[in-house]
This record gives C-alpha cells, sequence and structure tokens, in this order.
C-alpha cells in the first residue's frame, strides 16, 4: 500500500484541489482527479527528494507574518521609486550574504521569499561557501542586508527545516 501511496497527504491535496477547480464531486471528476493525484503522487516517489521535515508550525506562522509585512512594506518603497524617479539619488547592487542554512527546502524557501519581495532577487548561490547573490533595487547598506536576511528569514527557516 505505501507504494502506491508514497504521498498520502499530496494526493489528497491534489484531488481536493482539482474537485475545486471543477467545482464538482460527480463521479466522473472524482475518479479522473484520483487518477491524476495517484499518477502525480507516483511520479514524484521516482524523483528521490531529499529527506525533510517541517518542525515548529508555530514559527512557520511568524515566518509568513514577517515575509508578508516585508512584501508589503518593499511594494509601497518600489512604488515610490518608480513614481519618483528623479529623487533620492537611489543606487542598485550586489550584496553576498553568508549563510548558515544547509537545509535544501530551507534554502528553497529562502529563495522563494526573496524572488517575491519587490526591489530583490536571488541571483546566484555557491554552495562551497554557502552564500547567496542578491541585487538590491536601492542598496543603501549593505549590512542592514545582511542582517535582514540573517535574522528574519534565516534564523526563522533553520527552526522549521534543521
Amino acid at each position: 500500500m505505501r507504494r502506491w501511496l508514497a504521498y498520502p497527504m499530496v494526493t489528497a491535496t491534489l484531488l481536493g484541489v482539482w474537485l475545486l477547480l471543477n467545482e464538482s464531486v460527480a463521479p466522473g471528476t472524482i475518479i479522473l482527479g484520483g487518477v491524476l493525484s495517484l499518477g502525480t503522487a507516483m511520479t514524484l516517489g521516482t524523483l528521490e527528494l531529499p529527506g525533510g521535515r517541517f518542525r515548529r508550525p508555530q514559527a512557520a506562522v511568524s515566518l509568513l507574518v514577517v515575509v508578508l509585512a516585508d512584501i508589503v512594506r518593499s511594494n509601497i518603497a518600489v512604488t515610490k521609486i518608480i513614481l519618483r524617479p528623479g529623487q533620492g539619488g537611489r543606487v542598485s547592487g550586489f550584496v553576498r550574504i553568508p549563510l548558515d542554512l544547509r537545509a535544501p527546502y530551507g534554502l528553497a524557501t529562502l529563495a522563494c521569499i526573496i524572488t517575491a519581495t519587490p526591489g530583490t532577487v536571488w541571483v546566484a548561490y555557491d554552495r562551497t561557501r554557502n552564500t547567496i547573490l542578491l541585487h538590491i533595487l536601492d542598496l543603501v547598506d549593505e549590512r542592514v542586508w545582511i542582517d535582514t536576511i540573517k535574522g528574519r528569514y534565516e534564523k526563522r527557516l533553520m527552526e522549521l527545516f534543521e
């Protein structure tokens, strides 16, 4: 049974999303959604994903609140830059940030957070030095960015994934 349902939560979630998107619980919709969900879960089983555990849901909620607040704040800042292009003497640049985080799912989550935040782009990850290179639209102080990534995101991600 484990072979058919290697990822039961993924299978159930995909089936639920399929039913919601189709707005139907007709037998044909359930059967087709079940077949697609099982096939997708079986495909995931062949990918040999790295093991990982998700810990401390309260830390996940805390991280979500911080990320959403930072995204809103960043949207406002980028909007001001776009609407007032001549003011402020803005300088964009690159920042290399050393990381302690090594968990693959933690790094992937950090990449998503940085990419979702307007004005920042994850450019590269150096596995040998465990550093990331970011491009910042409005780079005022490199130390502030290093402290932000390490203190606000990396610390919480290490609680979740390591």
